[in-house]
């Protein structure tokens, strides 16, 4: 049986989250629905089962990766139906009606693209500042990209070309892959329309640290992956992180060693804080100053993301996942 489009769903204890989502993506998909399960100890399996879902479930030797469970939902929905296109969908997400129709439709007009994504939202923008940032991060300009997140529609061929995505990766797997398939000669797109509704569960401030810790780990390893790559990717990121957090820790130096005016150099940040507020305060309203505040000390929790690959590397370890719900 060949399936025009097949979907990979992948989570971990989501709950009535996967209800949801599986739920969501009945009669968007002419091929079956492939559930990966990262070692749940809820009723996930059972639920996603019930739901008619094949479920494959994560050998528990190996580290999980989203990389690692996306590979192997599409492994195994090659096997059961080689479709043409795979939605890749997160198990906290909700899929847009009417998304992969014109999703697909898009992919069948335009062969030289490779992954086609759209606007992914917050459910509960309202519930707490750190969703609300997430809310933001995800509103990104339409047209030709140079990446897509977790949720994207796929083109088989394609994705199965490069190897799929890199299973070891912890974070920052969908950026890495689009940067392989666009060496290969494919385009990313972003689409105009809803894509998805994420639930991101972020009520604490340590939650929201630990996504920013992972977000520099991905930053570090993926531009040393990729150091040699006309695209830099991350490279920006990666230096901007040390480098923020190398004046906060030069002034503290400075001021215990010779003087304290040397702390006069902190007010880098609040003017750092200041200059991204009045850049965003048009785009964003009333959300600018908050946002501008999180941009500026989120490069010390990025910064520390990438000490922690870079450390990990030098002991010659793996890196583990970084969980913030």
């Amino acid at each position: 049986m060949t399936a025009r489009v097949g979907v990979v769903a992948i989570g971990r204890n989501e709950g009535e989250r996967l209800v949801a989502c599986l739920k969501s993506l009945a009669g968007g998909a002419s091929g079956p629905v492939v559930y990966v399960d990262s070692g749940s100890t809820d009723d996930s399996v059972t639920r996603a089962e019930a739901l008619g879902a094949d479920v494959v479930r994560l050998d528990m030797e190996a580290p999980f990766t989203a990389a690692r469970a996306r590979n192997a939902g599409a492994d195994r929905l090659r096997q059961i139906a080689d479709p043409e296109f795979i939605q890749f969908i997160d198990g906290d997400c909700e899929l847009a009606a009417g998304w992969i129709s014109r999703a697909a439709k898009f992919l069948a007009e335009n062969p030289d693209v490779a992954v086609v994504c759209g606007r992914r939202r917050e459910r509960y923008p309202d519930a707490s500042l750190y969703n609300r940032l997430c809310d933001i991060e995800w509103d990104t300009p339409t047209g030709e990209a140079t990446a897509c997140g977790g949720d994207a529609l796929m083109r088989a061929a394609a994705f199965f070309a490069v190897g799929g995505y890199r299973a070891a990766l912890i974070a920052g797997e969908e950026p890495e892959l689009c940067l392989r398939l666009r060496a290969a000669g494919s385009r990313i797109w972003r689409l105009d329309a809803e894509m998805t509704t994420h639930d991101a569960a972020m009520t604490r401030f340590a939650q929201w640290w630990k996504r920013s810790v992972r977000a520099g780990h991905a930053y570090a390893e993926v531009s040393s992956l990729h150091r040699q790559s006309p695209h830099r990717i991350f490279a920006r990121e990666t230096r901007r992180a040390f480098l923020w957090t190398g004046v906060a820790l030069t002034a503290l130096l400075l001021a215990a060693a010779l003087s304290p005016l040397y702390l006069l150099m902190l007010l880098a940040y609040p003017a750092q804080a200041l200059r991204l507020w009045l850049r965003a305060r048009g785009r964003l309203g009333g959300d600018a100053p908050g946002w501008a505040a999180f941009m500026a000390l989120g490069k010390f929790a990025e910064a520390a993301g990438g000490v922690k690959y870079f450390w990990t590397r030098l002991r010659g370890q793996k890196s583990r996942l970084i969980e913030y719900k």
